[in-house]
């Protein structure tokens, strides 16, 4: 069982919550070459420190490409200050945060990161058609080419954090404290969910958006647990993120990008929106990936008992 690989290695509570402070302070470090650049356009230009705190002000400060780093960097220090914890924290490999396998499956990342890209990018495309007038083209290829070459190296950091903090990490921590596998699965869902809260999209749509963020955290809990690995959450992720941040932008979502198009249509959710992906395109995905992986004993692997392992099989996982 994947959460139980956390039995193996050491996995006290404490060590849990010390390891998510390690997290925490690298996303920190990580957050320092923004607040020295901001210090700097201080020193440079009248910035009004009163609106520090306003988002879109702070994105006015820099150029897209530029905040877009700013912006990932936090992400990829967290990520590695969280494996630095799992290693000697924790006396815990990669592999085994990563998937009940003996290896880590790229074959299934890979699958989840195309299937999901080209899905995805298809939607949009197929919104753009039919709604023309709700996009501008954006494109130009000097900042599009520098986009592309920050998205792709630093996005996979970003999702990569945190998927390995929440269906990995916390998944497993969580699982081993509670001895069961519905309660890391509900609570690193609405914790995911709830820290989407910030962004500019909530503001913008209201706090009805947060369907969709825990709604979109129980379906990478889901195939995580059935999967008994995170490799398709990691793929599926990754997608999401760098084909949406290389193809469509708007002046109201966290990604603002020199991408391909521009959405210039006055946001609004309605309730299609938030049935569509929530209730009908992540089921329909689940059952693909079910039938693809041939997951069964469904109830066991979301709701049942987390089991330790006997005595003689506790050492590190290779």
């Amino acid at each position: 069982m994947y959460i139980a690989q956390a039995y193996k290695v050491m996995h006290e509570w404490w060590r849990y919550l010390l390891g998510i402070i390690i997290a925490v302070i690298g996303v920190f470090i990580f957050s320092l070459p923004h607040l020295a650049a901001i210090f700097v356009k201080k020193m440079e230009a009248n910035v009004d420190l009163a609106r520090l705190d306003d988002t879109n002000y702070l994105l006015s400060l820099f150029d897209a490409n530029t905040n877009l780093v700013f912006i990932l960097l936090p992400f990829a220090g967290g990520l590695i200050f969280l494996l630095l914890a799992v290693k000697f924290l924790h006396a815990q490999t990669i592999t085994s945060l990563t998937t009940a396998r003996k290896k880590i499956d790229w074959k299934r990342i890979w699958f989840a990161f195309f299937f999901w890209g080209i899905l995805s990018s298809g939607m949009v495309l197929l919104d753009y058609f039919l709604s023309p007038d709700s996009y501008l083209n954006n494109f130009e290829l000097n900042r599009f080419l520098i986009l592309a070459v920050i998205a792709i190296i630093l996005i996979p950091f970003q999702t990569s954090f945190e998927e390995y903090l929440f269906r990995g990490y916390l998944m497993q921590g969580l699982g081993v404290i509670a001895k069961n596998k519905w309660v890391p699965l509900i609570l690193t869902s609405v914790i995911f969910g709830m820290l989407h809260i910030a962004n500019p999209e909530v503001e913008k749509l209201g706090y009805s958006i947060m369907v969709y963020y825990i709604g979109t955290g129980l379906f990478l809990g889901i195939i995580t647990l059935m999967d008994e690995g995170m490799e398709l959450a990691l793929g599926f992720h990754a997608a999401n993120n760098l084909f949406t941040a290389l193809l469509v932008t708007a002046n109201w979502t966290a990604f603002q990008t020199h991408s391909i198009f521009k959405d210039v249509a006055e946001p609004e959710l309605g309730f299609l929106d938030l049935i569509l992906p929530v209730f009908i395109i992540f089921p329909i995905l689940i059952l693909i990936f079910s039938r693809l992986y041939k997951w069964t004993n469904w109830k066991e692997k979301l709701f049942g008992k987390v089991i330790e392992p006997p005595k003689e099989n506790y050492k590190i996982l290779d």
